[in-house]
């Protein structure tokens, strides 16, 4: 990965706005960007965005569950199963 490459300060930005659009929607790589030096922001194709977002909704819905499972709110499968077989039968 040419992370180099990847990071332009503030005023490459204001210049070569289109480039970097460009840039970030074919690489799928996001661009850092730098004022005075510092990182101040990230330029990310809309893809890549979008994946992100929901890959972090997942791994926020596993961290949920692994906390009820410590909690003590979970039902082992099998027990989940029989009581819907049960109520399947009853009808």
């Amino acid at each position: 990965m040419k992370i180099l490459a990847d990071i332009k300060p503030v005023s490459y930005l204001k210049l070569h706005s289109a480039d970097l659009l460009n840039q970030v929607n074919e690489t799928h790589r996001p661009v850092i960007i730098t004022q005075n030096g510092e990182p101040k922001a990230v330029l990310q194709d809309t893809e890549s965005y979008e994946a992100m977002r929901n890959a972090l909704g997942l791994l926020k819905l596993v961290a949920q569950g692994e906390e009820d499972i410590r909690n003590g709110y979970a039902v082992p499968q099998a027990q989940v199963f029989n009581k819907i077989e049960k109520l399947l039968a009853e009808q």
